[in-house]
C-alpha cells in the first residue's frame, strides 16, 4: 500500500513526465513514468500516458501491454479504449479488437478475425511530423484506411495501400460540400502491389485531361493530377479546414504532373498511347517512381 509520501512523489514524478514529454523529451518522460509506477504500479493516467509514447512510436507490444494495464483499472475511459483497440489491430490481435470496439459502441460484422467493413470515406495525413500530405481513402474499421488517391512518391506511400490511423480526428477537408474528419497516418499496415508512376504531360484543354482521367479508371489504374491537387498548406491551415479548391479554365496550366498507379507497366502504356490518339495530347515524360 503505497504511503502519502510515496502518493505525493509518484504525482510530481507523472507531472515532471508531462511536462518532459510536452517539450519533446520522451525518453526523459518514459524514465519519469516508471519512477512512479514504481512508486505506484496501479495509476491509469501515468500507465496510458506510457502507452500513449509508445503507440507514437509504433512500438505496439508495449503500447498494448501498458495499454492493457490502464484499462483494467478504468475500463470506462474511452481514450484508454480506443489506444488498446489501436495497438491490438497493429498486432493483428483481431479478438482483442473487436471486443473492444464493441465495448465503444461501434458495431462490426463477424465475430472473429481480420475486420473488413466499409466505415465511409476519410482522409488521412501521412507522415504527420514530416510534410503532412493529406489523401483521400476508404475506411475498412475504424483505425485502417485503404489509399484512394496516388500518393506522391516521396511520401513513401503508394495506391491502394492500407494504413493504420490514429483514432482521434486532427483538422477536417471539404469534398462536395460536406466535411470530413482527418486522422493522422501511424504507420503502414499493409502494403500494396501498385508501383507509382510520374507523367509530364501537355494538356490542351480541361476536358481533354478528364479524357485521362477516364481512360485510365476504365483501365483499372490510378489516376491524380498532382499539379491540381496539390496545395502546400501551413501547418495551421492542415489541421484546420482549408476550403474545397477548383481550378477555372480561364487560369489552365497546360503543362500537366501526373500520377498514375498501376501493378504493370505495359497498362500505363497502353493508356498514354490511347490517350494521345484520341486527344492529340504530348506525353513529355515518363518515369517509374516508386515501385512495389
Amino acid at each position: 500500500m503505497a504511503t502519502s509520501f510515496s502518493h505525493e512523489r509518484a504525482n510530481r514524478l507523472h507531472e515532471e513526465g508531462q511536462e518532459l514529454s510536452s517539450s519533446g523529451d520522451n525518453d526523459e518522460a518514459l524514465r519519469r513514468y516508471h519512477q512512479a509506477i514504481n512508486l505506484e504500479p496501479d495509476r491509469p493516467h501515468t500507465l496510458y500516458n506510457i502507452g500513449l509514447i509508445h503507440k507514437y512510436r509504433s512500438e505496439w507490444r508495449k503500447s498494448f501491454d501498458y495499454n492493457l494495464r490502464a484499462y483494467r483499472l478504468r475500463p470506462d475511459d474511452e481514450a484508454t479504449r480506443w489506444n488498446l483497440a489501436i495497438a491490438a489491430t497493429a498486432l493483428r490481435d483481431w479478438d482483442t479488437a473487436r471486443r473492444i470496439w464493441k465495448e465503444c459502441g461501434i458495431t462490426l460484422d463477424g465475430e472473429s478475425g481480420p475486420i473488413t467493413a466499409n466505415f465511409g470515406l476519410a482522409p488521412v495525413r501521412l507522415n504527420p511530423d514530416g510534410n503532412g500530405e493529406v489523401v483521400w481513402g476508404t475506411r475498412i474499421d475504424p483505425v485502417r484506411t485503404i489509399l484512394r488517391n496516388v500518393p506522391l512518391p516521396d511520401s513513401g506511400f503508394r495506391y491502394q495501400d492500407t494504413v493504420l490511423n490514429d483514432g482521434a480526428p486532427v483538422g477536417t477537408r471539404i469534398s462536395q460540400g460536406r466535411e470530413y474528419d482527418v486522422f493522422n497516418v501511424l504507420e503502414l499496415f499493409e502494403p500494396s502491389r501498385w508501383s507509382t508512376y510520374r507523367v509530364i504531360v501537355d494538356v490542351i484543354t480541361p476536358e481533354a485531361l478528364t479524357a485521362l482521367d477516364t481512360l485510365a479508371e476504365n483501365l483499372g489504374l490510378g489516376f491524380e493530377d498532382w499539379t491540381s491537387s496539390i496545395r502546400a498548406l501551413c501547418r495551421a491551415c492542415s489541421e484546420g479546414t482549408p476550403h474545397e479548391h477548383t481550378e477555372s479554365t480561364s487560369d489552365w496550366t497546360p503543362r500537366r504532373r501526373i500520377g498514375l498507379s498501376a501493378m504493370e507497366r505495359h497498362k500505363i502504356d497502353e493508356l498514354l498511347r490511347t490517350w494521345t490518339n484520341q486527344e492529340r495530347g504530348h506525353v513529355e515524360e515518363i518515369s517509374l517512381e516508386l515501385q512495389a
